[in-house]
Order: structure tokens, then sequence, then C-alpha cells
């Protein structure tokens, strides 16, 4: 009995909180997430519509941010011509729009023309059709429009733009505390245009641990202020502007400490709505199915058609319209429960029908008391009785609480929209039957063998005997962990394909490989896969490492000086020579058994993965063998760097600095520090566009070392930017199109 109550006792600890399990709350999200896709419509909503900013319109208008202008016409069109009930903007404002040139001439006018009268009357004149932020604001001045924002929390609370007024301040919460997510800052739009519309929403949506958008804040904490979301701003609006408030639940048993909202209350003369919120003041929002313009759940129209009135009039007539995108460069997708590509204005729009509806599911503040009495009933009930049974009885006594237990939790969802933890019910009844059919042992052994099969192929030999001391720690479930990963591609290899015999061609990789892998592994590398001529390999993983960085650095410093040993033996046997290419970067990666029912690997993926790949590539470019993020070099600060550029790769807007490792720090010839040194200098003077200065230590390197191509490079990019106009607004990066 003692063994079955264990697995009570942890499942009573992780709900009260005093050992949190992310595996429990992991689970109870997978259980919600088939839930609510088993249970969403599948159906059109017709009254809320999607403007989309999609690719069609980028190509065919041009690239975002449009013209307001442009968007002046789009909403003259959708309430002048289609007599549409509302307008909603998934996007921000918060740039002024110069597109026109007016600022420039207006500039002029100050200054060169400032005594040309025709100049001046000219531009007086063109002044109202240049200005498009007046334009956009005349557009929206009366009409049902809502502007998005979004609001920030770092560490300097950057504010821009102007917020709408707050919807109730902290006074509103009696004295009681709130739980929600407090932001610093935010991003809003500019003051003639936030000042225009009716009212602005933020549309900040707020992940789970696993990154998973299940819910949206209704209400944002912002210095004690609190402001309301995209849809509950267009809800207001669909519904007469009616107030908001903290609804309380008025529990005299609990101090007002230990009392939180529970709803948010909007009243507007005698009635009131109440929308039930959880203690972060966010509602799970009611994912109708898929999402997209193919998914089925709304509407999508292709903005250029609203701008080029292709639509007949009125086709639009009494409907609600958010504008968004859909276009994968403009980064607006989020992974939902429905989809782990959907589009972020979609979340907003299902938010907007939920409340429409009275349809939304909330997790209620007394989830822990009913988990806790759960526990008790059914853990205390299978201790007892689990002990007194046969195998047999004791599997169906299992099968029955599981059952049980998970049908209660459906009803209540179905029947009262109540979100209640199930998973820590289901595992304790799942684990004390296991426990009491099994013994230790034989778990234990079992684990070790197969944690040995599992990573065996993956891992040094010397790892896996690390990990079978301590097994439990070690699973193939996917988390997110900040990992190095190396890509290393060989070069050179095509040609060889096409003068090669395949057995030679085969025999050569296979050599090749095999001494750059067995490196990997002697530094505690684990492999990923190989990729052709191409292979992949990460450090920390499955066996922390603290110094991961630093043995990836090592491991690629170590395949550069292989391959040059390679090429002597190829030389002396008349064989090609080959090149190779390593790209390394460092940061949180997801990492995990991953693939298909068919075949699963341990790998590795996220955007700190794609980003070592295009580092790869960016090897030959700049004519060196191993190409560094910024985030491996702070961590391997044993080395000496020279660095190459930055540079904003393909499908990233942030530059990043890219490095090559010159060896360790401690075996640098003075010749080569003071060549570096030289080097910093040059940057800091390509990157102040001062090409004279640039010039000059280029001019000394080069004439230090003629063959270095990347002094060559430099060369060819400083006498090609020397033609061009000072640039204030150069951030001296490069850019890269291609993968």
């Amino acid at each position: 009995m003692a063994v079955t109550l264990l697995p009570l006792v942890f499942a009573l600890m992780h709900a009260t909180g005093v050992l949190h399990l992310p595996v429990l709350q992991r689970l109870d999200d997978i259980i919600y997430d088939a839930r609510l896709r088993a249970t969403a419509p599948g159906t059109e909503d017709s009254r809320v519509v999607i403007v989309d900013i999609d690719e069609r319109s980028l190509a065919e208008v041009g690239r975002w941010p449009w013209g307001r202008h442009r968007l002046a016409s789009l909403v003259d069109e959708l309430f002048e011509r289609q007599h549409i009930a509302a307008l909603g903007f998934d996007v921000v404002f918060a740039e002024p729009d110069d597109s026109s040139g007016l600022s420039r001439l207006t500039e002029l006018a100050r200054n060169e023309f400032k005594d040309n009268t025709a100049f001046q009357d000219r531009l007086r004149q063109l002044q109202p059709s240049l200005d498009h932020d007046a334009l956009f604001a005349r557009a929206l001045q009366g009409r049902p429009v809502v502007l998005g924002y979004y609001l920030t929390s770092d560490r300097d609370g950057r504010k821009s733009g102007v917020l709408p007024a707050a919807v109730f301040d902290k006074s509103a919460l009696q004295g009681r505390v709130s739980r929600s997510t407090v932001w610093n800052g935010y991003g809003a739009n500019i003051e003639g245009l936030a000042k225009a519309a009716m009212l602005s929403g933020h549309f900040n949506p707020i992940s789970d641990g696993d990154g998973v958008i299940r819910s949206l804040p209704l209400v944002g904490e912002l210095e004690g202020r609190y402001y309301e979301s995209l849809s509950l701003s267009l809800f207001r609006l669909l519904t007469g502007m009616p107030s908001v408030a903290p609804g309380i639940a008025n529990d005299k048993l609990l101090s007002k400490q230990m009392q939180s909202v529970d709803r948010i209350v909007l009243k507007q003369g005698s009635s009131v709505m109440n929308i039930p919120v959880d203690d972060r003041l966010t509602t799970l929002i009611p994912y109708r199915g898929k999402g997209g313009p193919q998914g089925g759940s709304f509407r999508y129209i292709s903005a250029v058609d609203v701008l080029t009135s292709k639509l007949p009039p009125d086709s639009l007539k009494g409907k609600v319209i958010i504008v968004g995108t859909t276009a994968p460069g403009l980064w607006d997708q989020r992974a939902t429960p429905v989809g782990e590509a959907y589009p972020g204005v979609e979340a907003h729009a299902n938010m907007l029908t939920g409340l429409m509806d009275g349809r939304l599911a909330v997790r209620p503040d007394y989830a822990m008391g009913y988990e806790v009495v759960l526990l008790l009933i059914a853990g205390i009930g299978l201790a007892v009785c689990l002990p007194l049974l046969s195998a047999v009885r004791a599997v169906a006594l299992s099968a029955a609480a599981l059952v049980l237990l998970a049908a209660l939790n459906f009803y209540l969802y179905m029947a009262q929209g109540l979100v209640l933890p199930v998973a820590g019910s289901l595992v304790m009844a799942v684990t004390a039957f296991a426990l009491n059919m099994s013994y230790g042992y034989f778990v234990e052994s079992r684990s070790k063998r197969e944690l040995a099969q599992l990573f065996g192929t993956y891992v040094p030999p010397e790892l896996v005997d690390e990990m079978v001391k301590d097994p439990d720690s070690y699973s193939m479930q996917a988390a997110n962990r900040e990992l190095t990963v190396m890509f290393c591609d060989m070069r050179g290899f095509t040609k060889m394909s096409e003068t090669m015999e395949p057995l030679q061609l085969q025999q050569l990789l296979n050599e090749v490989f095999s001494r750059l892998t067995g490196i990997i592994r002697g530094n505690r590398g684990t492999i990923d896969k190989y990729m052709g001529d191409c292979v992949m390999a990460f450090w920390g993983a499955p066996v922390e490492i603290s110094a991961h960085a630093s043995l990836a650095v090592k491991s690629a410093l170590e395949m550069a000086n292989a391959v040059r040993d390679i090429n002597a033996e190829h030389r002396t046997k008349g064989l090609p020579e080959i090149g190779v290419g390593i790209g390394l970067n460092t940061g949180s990666m997801c990492v995990g058994d991953m693939g298909s029912n068919i075949r699963r690997a341990y790998t590795v993926v996220g955007d700190a993965v794609n980003l070592g790949s295009r580092l790869e590539g960016l090897s030959k470019a700049y004519g060196v063998d191993i190409v560094v993020s910024e985030s491996t070099r702070k961590l391997a600060s044993e080395y000496a760097w020279q660095e190459l550029d930055r540079v904003r790769v393909k499908g990233k807007d942030i530059a990043v600095a890219i490095f090559w490792p010159v060896g360790p720090a401690d075996r640098i010839p003075s010749e080569t520090a003071a060549e570096l040194k030289s080097w910093g200098q040059l940057l800091k003077a390509y990157r102040a566009q001062d090409w004279d200065q640039a010039d000059v230590v280029l001019l000394n390197l080069t004439r230090a070392n003629p063959k270095k191509y990347l002094y060559q490079l430099y060369s060819e990019r400083i006498a090609t930017m020397r033609n061009l106009p000072f640039d204030p607004s150069w951030d001296g990066a490069t850019n890269f199109e291609t993968k």
C-alpha cells in the first residue's frame, strides 16, 4: 500500500505547487489540445472576415509597410463601398509614413527654396495629398475602427507611440492582488492615428511553457493601469461601448490578498456581461478549427482585392473585418493547439467570435482544490483496493478509474466550459497500478538497457556509461535547452562524384566522415545526422555539458586541421583534395526524439539550429573554413577570434556578428595579435563609412597577409561603397538573401 501511495504523494505535491512536474503540465496541455481539436466546430463563422496582407498582395502592391494612402483607400473601400460593421488592425503603425517624400520637400522649402514663391505655393497645394498619415487619419476619423499595438516587458522598458485610455486602474481591484502579466513598455501608434481611431487594443498573446498560444489576455497591466486587448476593443465597439471593470469573487472566508479577479465585467446601463478569466486575466481562445485561408474557420480576402475594388459592393456588409497577415516573411504565425504555424490574426478572430457567442471556456480559480479532492478519492481508493485484488481485477479497477476520471473531466468541459487538470489523476492511477504490479529492480535494469540502446548510436560510449549510472535523468522527450550546434559541409564533393567511381567515392567519403566523427565524439559531441556530404552534430545533450561551446570550437579547429592532413595524403596518392565549411551557433534549441512513426531520430530543431546552418553556408563567402556566431564566441573566451562581419541572414531581421576562431588565445603569436588589433580598427572605420581610414588600415593588412581572401573581399567592398552617398541608417551589416 505504501508503494501505491507514492504516486499520490507526488501528484498532490504537484497539484498544490510544492513540486512542479513539467511533464504533468505538458500532459494536461496535450489533453486540452486534443479535446479542443476534437470538439472544435470546424465550420466557417461568416460574421468575421480577415483581410489578408498575403504574399500575392505584397507581390502586387509592394513590400510592407505600405504607404498610408493605400491604407486610407482600403479603409474607405471597406466602409463606403462595402458598408462593414467594424474594422480592426492586427498591425501597429509606430513610425510616420515618409514614403511620399513630403518631409524632404518641407526641408527644401525651409532651406534651399525658402525664397522660391512658386515652390512654396506648389508645396502647399500638394501637401494634403502627400501627407499620407493625415490621409489615413481622416479615413479612420469617426468610424468604428480599432488599431492594434503591443505591450513589452524588457530591461529598458522602451515606450513609443501613444497609448489609448486605460479601461481601469489598480484601485478597481480594491486591494486584491493581481497575478496578471505585467508589462513595462509598449509600441503604440503615432499620435495622429491614435487620436483618430475610436479605440486601440493590444494584440499580445500569452504562450504557455511549451510555447503554444492557448490564451489571450483580455486586459494587460502597465504601470498600474489595465489596457484592453484588440478582440475586447472590437467587441465593445459592436456592443455599444460598455464600461470595463474587474469582477472579484466575494468569498468572505478568504482575505483580500487571497482573492483574485475571476471575470471581466462589461456594463452598459442595466445590462451586464461577465467574461470568465483565469488568475492571469487571460481567456482561453475558442479555436474553431484549422487556421489560414484554407482552414475553413474564417473567410480570407486578399488585401489587394480590396484595394483594387474587385469585390462586388456590399459583399462585406455588416461584417467585422480584421486586417492581418499570413505572409511568412512578416512573421505573424504562432504555434497553437490547432496548428504549428497558425496566423496570429486568426487567434483574435476566434476570441472575438467567442465573445460574441458567450462561448468561452475557463480555468477556474478553484481548479487546485478540485484536483486535490479528486486525487485523494482516486488515490486512496486505488491504494486500498489494488493490493487486495488479483492481476486481472487490478487491471479492470485501474481501467475503470481512468475512464471515470477522463469522463468526468470531459463532461465538465463540454457542459460547464470548465478546463480542469486531469493529467495528475490519470498518471497517478497508471503509476499506482504499475508500481503495484512490478518491482524496482526489474524496472531499473530494463531502463538501463533501453537507455544504452536508444543513445548508443548517437553519443560516445563514455557518455552512455555516464547516462546508465542515472537513467532516470535522461529521456528522448523533447525539451528546450541551450546547446551548441555544428554543421560541417564537405566542399568539392560534387566535382569528385563526377570523376570518381562509386566504390572509390564511397570509400573516400566514409574515410573522411570517420575521421571527422571521431573528433566530434572525442570532444563529447552528439552526432545528429549525415546529410549527403554534410555532418550535423551538437553539444550539451543528452548529457549536460557546461563547456559545450568550447568543445564545439575545439572540434571545429581539429576538424579543419584533419582536413588539411587528409589533403596532404591525397596529394601523395593522386586523389582530389577536399575543402570543408563549418558553422557553429549556440542558443536555445528543442532537443528530443522526433520524426514519424516509421523513422525517428534524436535531433535538435529551432531558430538557433537554422542559424547554424546559415553560418556554414557563409564560410565560403568569407574564405574561411569556420564561421561562428557571437553567442558561441562569448562562451568560448579561451580562444582568440577575428570578427568577420555583421550579417543579416535570410529570414532574420536582426543582424548577428560572425567570427573565425584563430586558435587558443594563449598560443597566438604577437604578430597575429597585432594583425587582429588592426583588423578591429578597420571594422570600426568600415562601419563608420570612413573609407579613407579603412583603406589605410586595409593596405597595411594586405601587405602583411596578401593572400588572405577576407582582405580582398573588404577591399572590393570598400571600393564599391566609396561611390555611394553616406547612409546614416546603415548598421554596418551585410544582407544575405540566399540560404
